[in-house]
This record gives C-alpha cells, sequence and structure tokens, in this order.
C-alpha cells in the first residue's frame, strides 16, 4: 500500500479506469458473440443489425483507448466477411 497521497490517488483511480475498461470490451466481446450467433442461426436482419451494433462498439473501444485501430479494423473485416459469406 502506498504511503504518498498521490500514489493513493493513482491507486484508486487505476481501478476506477480497469473496471471501466473491462465492462467496455465486455461489450465489445458480447456484440460479436451476437453477431456470430446471428450468423449461425442464418437470420440475415438480425446479423445486419447486430453488425452494426458491433462495429458501433468497437469503434468506440478505439476511441477511448481501449483498442488499437489495426485491431479494430480486422474485428470488423472479420465480421464484415462472415455476414457477406451468409
Amino acid at each position: 500500500m502506498p504511503n504518498i497521497k498521490s500514489a493513493k490517488k493513482s491507486v484508486i483511480t487505476t481501478k476506477k479506469t480497469t473496471i471501466e475498461n473491462t465492462i467496455y470490451t465486455s461489450k465489445i466481446k458480447n456484440s460479436i458473440k451476437k453477431v456470430e450467433n446471428a450468423v449461425k442461426e442464418k437470420n440475415n436482419l438480425l446479423a445486419s443489425t447486430e453488425l452494426k451494433t458491433a462495429i458501433m462498439n468497437i469503434d468506440k473501444g478505439v476511441s477511448k483507448g481501449i483498442l488499437k485501430q489495426n485491431t479494430a479494423n480486422r474485428k470488423k473485416a472479420r465480421l464484415n466477411k462472415i455476414v457477406k459469406e451468409m
């Protein structure tokens, strides 16, 4: 446990940001799983709507600094490919 006041504050803020980041990464993963499940069910309408929300969540993750741009582009491209092959 830190003794300096600024170090104590940094521990608290690190905990807060870690919680926020885990919440947002799980949101991204869940939206990707929803797209994959819609493709497995061969529900074209549901897959396209879930794809839009997944892309939106991935882009927000990039803007928040949770994902790198190349990782986000790769995830979006793979999801688009899956939906188009359906």
